[in-house]
């Protein structure tokens, strides 16, 4: 298991990141998800992070990601807590899509950030 850290990475970093095997972490409501994700990502709704812990690979760091990057920075607050590897997105699926980076809907379509 990795030394639990905690900062904010910029989307590039965090498709890097990604790359070399960290777990992306989408903490959206169901509706945001199913607009627009990163295809990679994991949904666990914010309100549902704490109780879905388990779900999460301690092994690999994780970044969070939610529309802006609030929600996601508390989330990864609560992840580091629980000594997650953790990183919040810098500017959330705004700056993802902003970065020129793919997102998905729920159909495997060209999707939206709502």
């Amino acid at each position: 298991m990795s030394k639990s850290t905690l900062g904010s990475v910029s989307p590039i970093k965090a498709l890097q990141m990604l790359t070399d095997g960290a777990q992306l972490v989408d903490v959206r409501e169901d509706v945001e998800w199913e607009k627009g994700h990163a295809a990679s990502a994991t949904h666990i709704p914010m309100d549902s992070l704490s109780e879905r812990l388990d779900e999460i690979d301690k092994a690999h760091p994780v970044v969070v990601c939610c529309r802006g990057g609030v929600r996601s920075a508390r989330a990864a607050n609560l992840l580091h807590q629980a000594g997650f590897d953790v990183s919040n997105l810098d500017g959330g699926m705004n700056a993802w899509v902003y970065d020129g980076l793919a997102i998905t809907d729920q159909n495997g379509h060209a999707g939206t950030i709502i």
